[in-house]
């Protein structure tokens, strides 16, 4: 909260007018407020049950638990749990600007601190979400009361699914918005660029309107298995590739660096999944462009080359790309080097992976999940 008003009071007064407060606190007063109220509500019912000289209010202190934990206080945590990760990540951009930096460090020397930076303050309420099923436990194994037991059990178990849920929004998050970032700088040329046989007049091109690349890169659609930079062995040259291993196909693509303006790029805008590789791409204003089409994994061979047909090119740790077409006619080969041994076998067991996961899933779909009953002759 210290660095959250001084951040206020600052822009109240024009400086740092540019930080976006919610991308750094989400909604930290909310969730300061609904934990106040249930700490000052908890030793309430405490003190009432100390002080009791013969009853003790027992159904008030359930009432509490759940009219919190039932209520706003896991909802409060969850927003600002899913908010955690880019504002860690937000925050790291900002920490390169001297203004920033000069607010970090007035902030830190107040004593309330107690000479913590923002990094580890952030994590708190992270911390405070996973301690309260502990919390409930113990109320639990302390109580006498039967029904009181069975109510305290039921909101530890809320509580518990709750963080479960938690994790699984922040995983699905996290893949949506790097599948977001993904369709930003992955570039689809047109079929005339891809491949210069195909000639096509300028009074023509307006005819092929090809797939959006939006419906292709889909976080609903399929999952990233493996991504990675290799070399691919051209007739001339190497070239600096990057792949990406879907559920369902492979897409190679070729990295270009645009070195930008010292300044230029917006950093807090890249997505903290990202690899470094790709984050550095991101800053220098680079792009990822498809070298050809998707290559399915049911139409995908992978094999290892021995270094010794290979060794007098150049090549170390290769391995061999395949896209054959329906009737196992290869269509397309690409000659790909690894960095070491260890890369070169995670990359081929991970495509056969996932080209054994994809062919079992496809044979499940052509197996029906029960058969119909024959009708009866005498409805």
């Amino acid at each position: 909260m210290i660095f959250m008003n001084t951040l206020k009071y600052l822009q109240i007064h024009e400086y740092l007018l540019d930080v976006d407060l919610w991308r750094l606190f989400a909604n930290l007063e909310e969730l300061t407020q609904t934990s106040l109220g249930f700490v000052n509500s908890l030793f309430s019912i405490i003190k009432a049950y100390v002080e009791a000289s013969e009853t003790s209010p027992l159904m008030d202190f359930i009432s509490v638990l759940a009219k919190y934990f039932r209520g706003s206080l896991c909802q409060s945590h969850q927003t600002y749990c899913l908010n955690y990760s880019a504002a860690v990540f937000y925050l790291e951009s900002l920490r390169q600007r001297d203004d920033f930096s000069i607010y970090l460090k007035w902030c830190e020397q107040n004593e309330q601190c107690r000479r913590l930076h923002l990094t580890e303050l952030l994590v708190a309420p992270l911390h405070r979400l996973t301690r309260y099923p502990l919390l409930l436990k113990n109320i639990w194994k302390r109580s006498s009361d039967s029904t009181e037991k069975i109510m305290i059990y039921s909101i530890k178990e809320k509580v518990e699914k709750s963080i479960r849920d938690l994790e699984g929004k922040v995983k699905w998050l996290d893949n949506f918005q790097k599948f977001r970032h993904l369709q930003e700088i992955i570039i689809w040329p047109p079929l005339w660029d891809r491949d210069k046989r195909f000639f096509i007049p300028e009074c023509l091109k307006h005819i092929f309107k090809e797939h959006t690349a939006e419906h292709i890169l889909s976080p609903t659609n399929r999952h990233l298995l493996h991504e990675g930079k290799l070399t691919l062995a051209e007739s001339t040259r190497f070239l600096d590739v990057y792949l990406f291993l879907f559920d369902d196909f492979l897409l190679i693509t070729k990295t270009k660096r645009n070195k930008k303006k010292l300044g230029s790029s917006d950093t807090g805008l890249i997505c903290p999944s990202l690899t470094p590789e790709l984050q550095s791409v991101i800053k220098e204003g680079g792009s990822c462009t498809v070298l050809d089409q998707p290559i399915p994994l049911d139409r995908l061979v992978v094999k290892s080359i021995d270094p010794l047909y290979v060794s007098g090119f150049g090549l170390r740790n290769a391995f061999l790309i395949q896209h054959e077409n329906r009737y196992r006619q290869c269509i397309a080969a690409f000659l790909l080097q690894a960095h070491t041994e260890d890369i070169k076998k995670t990359w081929m067991t991970q495509i056969t992976t996932a080209i054994s996961c994809f062919t079992k899933s496809q044979e499940t779909k052509k197996i029906p999940l029960f058969k119909v009953p024959a009708e009866s002759s005498e409805i």
